[in-house]
């Protein structure tokens, strides 16, 4: 309980006394569940719809807040197999449903072909373990961290 300092005036002096003031509780937040993720930890990953970082998220969840833009993207339904390229226009990362045949860029409105050749891929650093991304079918990709070179590809 806080008190409120009253001051009243009596036979030329001043005289201050507390007078206590009720504080009204704070309301409740309404109760939702806890979020639980997968028990092996799993993730996924996806575009922001805003400013296009890549962004990390549990398995399982519907949908992503960008904590740069503050953006909500939808997250795609489980079993959709997802690709991503590089647009050729303003070199921005684009995800897209695996099988389509072209990629409208929404930054800069280039129309993209989905070739193999454009998509990307992901591997861990062999030295470091910093996730690497690099263009699918490439051999080898360097890393920017420890310069380590990691193999890629079939039969690695």
């Amino acid at each position: 309980m806080q008190h409120r300092a009253l001051k009243t005036r009596r036979e030329g002096t001043l005289t201050s006394f507390a007078m206590p003031v009720p504080l009204a509780p704070y309301p409740t937040p309404p109760q939702v569940p806890p979020y639980t993720t997968p028990p092996n930890g799993a993730q996924s990953q996806l575009v922001c719809s805003g400013c296009r970082n890549l962004l990390m998220y549990p398995v399982g969840a519907t949908s992503v807040c960008c904590a740069v833009c503050n953006a909500v993207t939808p997250v795609p339904p489980p079993g959709t197999e997802m690709a991503q390229l590089v647009c050729g226009g303003c070199h921005t990362l684009l995800m897209y449903i695996r099988g389509a045949t072209s990629v409208q860029c929404s930054c800069c409105h280039t129309i993209n072909l989905a070739l193999e050749a454009n998509q990307v891929a992901h591997v861990n650093c062999g030295n470091c373990r910093m996730l690497l991304m690099y263009q699918y079918g490439a051999r080898s990709v360097k890393c920017a961290v420890c310069n380590f070179v990691t193999s890629v590809g079939v039969g690695i």
